[in-house]
């Protein structure tokens, strides 16, 4: 048996940079796989194939975030579960989860095909890229037991303190993604279609070796087939963990296919350039995405262990490190993204919209360092009902409407349209400092009583 992550003592920044350290490389080469779909469509493919990736993509992300939304309160009660000692919960944990996202697996991968079309249709896919968007859906979505087995294990080894493990899988799996689309893309000329099945074999390469590595040295935790069962209670607060986040990244994602829907109905040109911003944009966002899933599993330990302080001490430290990356990330964004953008395609319009719209999203790279902390921090507190809350409000308070008036001014730039998302952001900081006084107090008053 493997040892767990202790991250209830010692010097917090180091520990908590050891462990985002890997997540942050199995980020950036879970971005590589929709990157590498859009880098071959766009030197072996067409403008629509581009606009097909791009949309689908978007399309699959939404159904992900619900998984990974879900798979959050794996990782917070194993953490939770892990602090106060309890190792054989833990296992159950393990056990119910497995059964539970397998059956979720089995029913996306039969309901999504069924509504491929209105889907394409609700997100007004261009007519060129009609056809082409909706291949690469279905195909995407009968691959979804891998994506959600991958997106499972990832959860059960973060919740036990193990980053490095999802890493070396990805990493394997990311060379495989880049060789298939090699093969079907610029080999057999499938373009969407092609990426679309070279990202589902790869996924299936991932979950492979992670069950082959778990099947050599075992969970850090006691887990038998004794523990694999639906265990009521434990899967109940599972959900009632994770579902305010799976349903707050739903509604976020749903927000930003509106956007996208909007963007759409400007041309083929626009959703191209969209779609290739929206890409780097994926990669933009690693730093405080990757701080954002250590703080859940850092701080749901450490209040598990009754570590509040510790808990808060790692916010802080978390929040400064992803800002200075930040900063980096943000100039080379704002004033070099028409050649960050031309890695991807050559079409010099494309590139103009593209680079506009990274505008927006490089003012908004230097504000989610400390949104996504907050977030990683409420909820391994478990406060995931406030995280759902203030993720609809800037969704739908904030992101809609102001994106909806931006596309109404002429002309239309998309670099408008994208201060959406900026703007939401500020809104949800503001809530969460707000939060943050508020739990504060209350814990200051109960330690009083």
């Amino acid at each position: 048996m493997q040892a767990t992550g202790n991250f209830t003592e010692g010097r917090i920044l180091p520990k908590l940079l050891r462990f985002a350290v890997p997540i942050l490389g199995a980020l950036i080469l879970q971005a590589m796989y929709g990157a590498v779909d859009l880098m071959v469509v766009g030197r072996f493919g067409t403008a629509a194939d581009v606009s097909a990736v791009s949309t689908g993509t978007q399309i699959m992300h939404t159904i992900t975030c619900v998984i990974t939304g879900l798979a959050m309160g794996t990782t917070i009660l194993i953490g939770l579960s892990i602090g106060a000692g309890k190792k054989e919960q833990a296992g159950d944990v393990i056990g119910s989860s497995i059964l539970f996202f397998g059956a979720l697996a089995l029913l996306i991968s039969i309901v999504v095909p069924i509504v491929a079309t209105p889907l394409c249709r609700l997100m007004h896919a261009p007519a060129e890229a009609f056809e082409q968007t909706k291949a690469y859906l279905i195909i995407c979505a009968l691959g979804t037991v891998f994506i959600v087995a991958y997106n499972l294990l990832g959860s059960l080894f973060r919740g036990m303190g193990d980053s490095k493990t999802p890493l070396i899988t990805v990493a394997i799996a990311c060379a495989a993604n880049i060789l298939g689309d090699l093969l079907f893309v610029a080999g057999f000329q499938m373009g969407a279609a092609g990426a679309a099945l070279a990202t589902a074999l790869a996924q299936g390469i991932s979950v492979v070796l992670c069950l082959t590595m778990i099947r050599r040295r075992g969970f850090p935790v006691s887990f038998g087939k004794r523990n694999l069962r639906i265990h009521k209670q434990l899967t109940l607060r599972m959900i009632r963990l994770g579902a305010p986040i799976a349903l707050q990244d739903l509604l976020v994602s749903i927000s930003f296919l509106v956007i996208l829907s909007i963007v759409n109905s400007l041309g083929l040109i626009v959703s191209a350039g969209v779609g290739v911003a929206e890409k780097l944009c994926a990669f933009i966002m690693l730093v405080p995405s990757a701080f954002s899933q250590s703080l859940s599993s850092f701080v749901a330990q450490n209040i598990g262990a009754g570590k509040e302080k510790r808990a808060r001490t790692a916010l802080f430290c978390g929040m400064f490190t992803s800002f200075a990356f930040g900063c980096v990330i943000a100039y080379a964004a704002f004033f070099h993204g028409d050649l960050l953008a031309s890695i991807f395609i050559h079409d010099a319009p494309i590139i103009a919209a593209g680079w506009d719209y990274l505008k927006a999203y490089a003012i908004d790279t230097l504000l989610v360092s400390f949104l996504f902390c907050f977030i990683g921090y409420f909820s391994g507190c478990g406060s995931t009902t406030f995280v759902m809350i203030q993720g609809i409000v800037g969704a739908f308070l904030v992101r809609i409407p102001v994106s909806f008036l931006m596309s109404r001014i002429t002309p239309v730039s998309v670099f408008y349209i994208g201060l959406a998302t900026p703007s939401s952001t500020v809104v949800q900081i503001l809530l969460c400092v707000l939060w943050m006084i508020h739990r504060n107090r209350k814990i200051a008053s109960n330690s009083y009583e």
